[in-house]
């Protein structure tokens, strides 16, 4: 299986100013880049513990066997997945709030909108190091969590387990040429671009 780099929907600058264009090209053809290139390396010629065809598996097989792969195959085929998803819930059309379904569920879960937004945006501004913050699905309910690395609820490592249907990278690497070790500011801006129609398709494919 060969894995190619998602094709943004935007150009490079579209997410200006919360997302600064200089970023948004070193993220995409640099890290996003390497994550695949690496993936696709890793799974046709490097196999993995356990001895199978892993380049036969898809990334959900292997992420609910994680612990059989390798860590290359873990931190590249993260994060291959964790960046598809998020340069899809972007969009330079985005913020406000979700309608329908699922701000429905948002508010049942939550209590309300506000709520939510609150403790996604703190799970992302304290999570230690490098990592990502997550909402989730789990049954009918959703749930928020954080996961370190290029780690993501799909694995069969993670503390909180679900189907993601939002993330937001909180790397350096995502924010730091703009708002430098101002990580909340950064949490702050993402919510002006997020694809919420996206965000819901996931939710109801979830």
């Amino acid at each position: 299986m060969n894995y190619t780099l998602t094709k943004l929907p935007y150009a490079y600058d579209a997410l200006e100013p919360h997302f600064d264009a200089k970023t948004m090209e070193i993220h995409h053809s640099k890290h996003h880049a390497a994550y695949t290139d690496n993936l696709n390396k890793a799974l046709n010629s490097e196999g993995c513990e356990c001895k199978c065809e892993c380049g036969n598996k898809t990334l959900l097989e292997i992420f609910h066997n994680i612990n059989e792969y390798s860590v290359v195959i873990r931190n590249n085929g993260g994060g291959y997945y964790n960046h598809d998803l998020f340069w899809r819930i972007l969009s330079p059309n985005g913020g406000g709030k979700p309608n329908g379904e699922l701000l429905q569920a948002i508010e049942k879960s939550f209590n309300s909108f506000d709520s939510f937004k609150e403790q996604f945006s703190n799970a992302a501004a304290t999570r230690f190091g490098s990592g990502w913050a997550w909402l989730i699905k789990q049954g009918d309910k959703l749930v928020v969590s954080s996961t370190p690395n290029q780690d993501n609820p799909l694995m069969a490592v993670a503390e909180i387990k679900g189907i993601p249907i939002l993330g937001l990278d909180v790397w350096e690497h995502a924010y730091y040429l703009k708002y430098q070790n101002r990580r909340p500011e950064y949490i702050a801006a993402f919510w002006n671009i997020v694809n919420w129609e996206e965000v819901s398709r996931r939710f109801n494919e979830a």
